[in-house]
């Protein structure tokens, strides 16, 4: 029993080492993921598979970052690990698919798809008819977004929606209610106007609708965006200023972004921005999430197809300075426009050059190393893009919903506006506590199952009994947590006809010691600072806990201590720092009364025990590195 007991001690403070980091690089890896920052987040998937932690969901994730980032060769190798699952979602069946047709293995790929069928998975009558985008494929695979019905619009055209404070500003050629229509030669339609209503208004949207000041004109104005303070607008115009249509030297009205000014509730005091020319168009603003930049479309000089993506500083007095392209990863030899940046910095567009769906279709932006360059692109997927044109998306700063236009098959008018809704990771997560003394348990191993039974996920809770596990949308679950020192705690829960902006659900267990078992979840690590050997200030606590446990509850209880140090420096010093280090912890449990014989040894190993891959020549962070200047406790008899 007592060998039994310190094995189980020593392995439980083994893990809860290893156990906060990969839980911490989990977070990480999947925050990066959501951000669209594959090529981080691949990194660090990686490293969790190499540490074996939650082996089966990493290495789901991994595959599909080398699929967003077009690399089919390193996504079906992930893949093909992947399908290999117990109970794997029947979407990477078609992703492995996917895959191997990007490499060109079409008949390995028409078998996974065929089991894909078989499995219930429905796949569109063309989907291997062309060889089209490889990353647009697996995009749509799982669909990510799903339409809203919109009420305001007409029989013309209308886009450009976006939502500010309660209200949705949109450009449209209606002009209803008006007897006399000034009409645009080009389609017959009236010119466009700036218009607002409420966000989920019942309403028909006429010319009482219209943007109240001088934004609209004779011409064709919209659509607009919003700074945060909501004082400033920047909309796109005709060429048409005070009263005075302004052409090119081919006789052409080009377009403009102009700037007004919330006064008493009109715009007002219409601004032409020094990014304007008569002799090429600006237009489509859309600012970044501090308002700090200006995106736009134009075919300025230094374009490099029909028409590229810009983008502009705003200094805090309002000039504009350094124009700048986005560069040839967004912008192709064709066309590209209605920029739209969401609040995590990811960047939307428009464009026919990237291979698509059907004609305009819309993108998003895939970052690099560095947040602030752009790695590739992504196609939306349906039902956001079809094979007609799919362009103006915007979304709202809850990251959820927003609106984009389309002229597709079933609207209303030339171009309608159609609302969606994302469903973001659903997950689920609590605490494990002991139901005695409602103190967190590290270490408990959670398990996830299916309504079937089925094992979907394991994990281990991290320091402060925390777990989260990423589930699916509609279905029913079983969590169990286990710990060797307690007796098994379950929920069941499910995650059916629930809000979709819900993105977590809570499964809170209580664990009830094993009778007779001793629990030595106090005798916690304590940690030094580089090249140091003092006991520090959380050291100090963390040891007179250990004190109060060996004086007041367990009188015979006998330890060992063991000191370490991180990797730099060479081996002779290091194992002279963690003898001090081990030193300095004797001398403090025994100043606070703990009896000499009750530690029978106080060593130290140096740099020999690292708790990661650390080693000498390895990049680390600094708190990789701590976690190896350590002193552990281990039990050597309780009784």
């Amino acid at each position: 029993m007592k060998n039994k007991n310190y094995i189980l001690v020593c392995i439980a403070l083994m893990l809860s080492f290893s156990v906060f980091s990969q839980q911490g690089k989990q977070k990480r890896a999947d925050t990066l993921f959501n951000k669209f920052s594959f090529v981080k987040a691949a990194k660090v998937y990686r490293e969790l598979i190499q540490n074996n932690y939650n082996k089966d969901y990493a290495t789901r994730q991994l595959a599909d970052c080398y699929a967003y980032l077009r690399d089919p060769r390193n996504a079906s190798r992930y893949y093909k690990n992947v399908v290999k699952q117990d109970n794997v979602p029947i979407e990477y069946y078609y992703k492995y698919a996917q895959s191997l047709r990007g490499m060109k293995k079409y008949d390995d790929s028409q078998i996974w798809l065929k089991r894909f069928k078989d499995s219930g998975g429905v796949v569109n009558a063309n989907d291997f008819s062309k060889d089209i985008n490889f990353i647009t494929s697996v995009f749509g695979a799982k669909q990510q977004y799903f339409l809203d019905r919109v009420r305001f619009n007409s029989k013309y055209s209308d886009f450009g929606a976006f939502e500010h404070d309660g209200k949705v500003y949109f450009a449209s050629s209606r002009d209803e209610g008006v007897s006399v229509k000034r009409l645009y030669g080009w389609n017959e339609q009236p010119f466009l106007d700036v218009y607002v209503t409420e966000v989920g208004s019942r309403k028909n949207v006429d010319h009482t609708g219209k943007l109240k000041g001088d934004v609209n004109s004779i011409y064709h104005d919209g659509p607009v965006t919003i700074t945060k303070d909501g004082r400033t607008m920047y909309f796109s115009r005709n060429n048409f200023t005070e009263g005075v249509e302004a052409k090119d030297k081919k006789g052409l009205t080009n377009m403009k972004i102009y700037r007004a000014t919330l006064i008493d509730g009109e715009w007002t005091n219409i601004e032409d921005l020094s990014i304007n020319s008569d002799d090429f168009s600006t237009q489509h603003p859309a600012l970044n999430i501090d308002d700090s930049k200006l995106y736009f479309t134009s075919d300025r000089p230094g374009t490099r197809g029909g028409s590229d993506i810009w983008y502009v500083n705003i200094q805090p007095d309002g000039t504009l300075t350094d124009i700048q392209n986005v560069g040839d990863i967004v912008n192709t030899e064709s066309a590209e426009g209605f920029p739209f940046i969401n609040n995590e910095g990811v960047l939307f567009f428009s464009s026919d050059g990237h291979t698509g769906l059907g004609l305009l279709d819309i993108f998003a932006t895939i970052k690099g190393e560095d947040d602030d360059s752009i790695a590739d692109v992504i196609n939306l997927g349906v039902p956001v893009n079809s094979n007609k044109d799919d362009f103006s998306f915007s979304m709202n700063p809850n990251g959820i919903t927003g609106y984009f236009a389309s002229n597709r098959k079933g609207g209303r008018g030339s171009d309608d506006i159609y609302a969606y809704h994302r469903e973001p990771v659903l997950h689920v997560e609590g605490v494990v506590t002991d139901a005695i003394n409602m103190n967190p348990i590290a270490n408990s191993v959670i398990t996830l199952f299916d309504d079937k039974g089925n094992k979907i996920a394991n994990m281990i809770t991290d320091e402060n009994g925390y777990y989260q596990i990423n589930i699916d949308r509609n279905k029913d679950y079983k969590i169990v947590a286990s710990q060797e020192k307690y007796i098994d705690d379950y929920r069941t829960f499910t995650s059916k006809n629930i809000q979709t902006e819900l993105v977590t659900i809570n499964a809170n267990l209580l664990l009830n010691p094993v009778p007779n078992v001793i629990k030595l979840a106090e005798l916690n690590t304590i940690y030094f600072d580089f090249n140091k050997y003092n006991i520090r200030e959380d050291a100090a606590l963390e040891l007179d806990k250990i004190v109060s446990l060996m004086q007041n509850d367990y009188p015979d209880m006998v330890i060992r201590i063991e000191s370490h140090t991180d990797s730099r420096g060479n081996l002779t010093y290091n194992d002279k720092l963690s003898i001090d280090r081990a030193n300095s912890t004797y001398e403090y449990l025994i100043s606070k009364g703990i009896a000499p014989e009750r530690i029978t040894e106080h060593q130290g190993f140096g740099e020999r025990r690292l708790t990661n891959g650390c080693e000498d020549g390895q990049d680390c962070e600094e708190e990789e590195h701590q976690l190896n200047r350590r002193t552990q406790f281990i039990v050597v008899k309780m009784e």
